[in-house]
């Protein structure tokens, strides 16, 4: 399969990303479940903690090969999409879908549409 994302756009995507999930309890009105609010901001700062440690162009630090990176996107969306369940707030609708649509984007940006390419050394 073709995958139409590049190395340069998935870093672009990521910190995109990390702002909108760790906002998204008060954008889509869940701020008042403070297990999903939390869980927003810990997903949020780990993506972006990822993201800036990442051995790509736009890492700060570059410790962490892009496949060791794409493979975290792919078990923190599988965590986000569970975490309704896991931690009890599956009857927020509006934070139960937010989940959902962090772990489906997560798992389909990171796992299925990302060219695994490393960057050369």
């Amino acid at each position: 399969m073709n995958k139409p994302i590049s190395r340069q756009q998935h870093g672009l995507a990521d910190y995109t990303y990390a702002p909108l999930v760790a906002t998204a309890p008060e954008t889509l009105g869940f701020s008042d479940n403070q297990t999903a609010t939390n869980l927003c901001r810990l997903l949020g700062g780990a993506v972006l903690a990822a993201t800036l440690l990442t051995r790509a162009e736009w890492g700060l630090v570059k410790a962490i090969p892009f496949k060791t990176h794409l493979t975290l996107d792919v078990i923190s969306g599988a965590l986000a999409a569970a975490a309704p369940w896991l931690f009890g707030f599956s009857g927020n609708t509006r934070a139960r879908n937010a989940f959902l649509v962090m772990g489906a984007t997560s798992l389909v940006v990171g796992g299925v549409l990302t060219q695994p390419d490393e960057m050369p050394r």
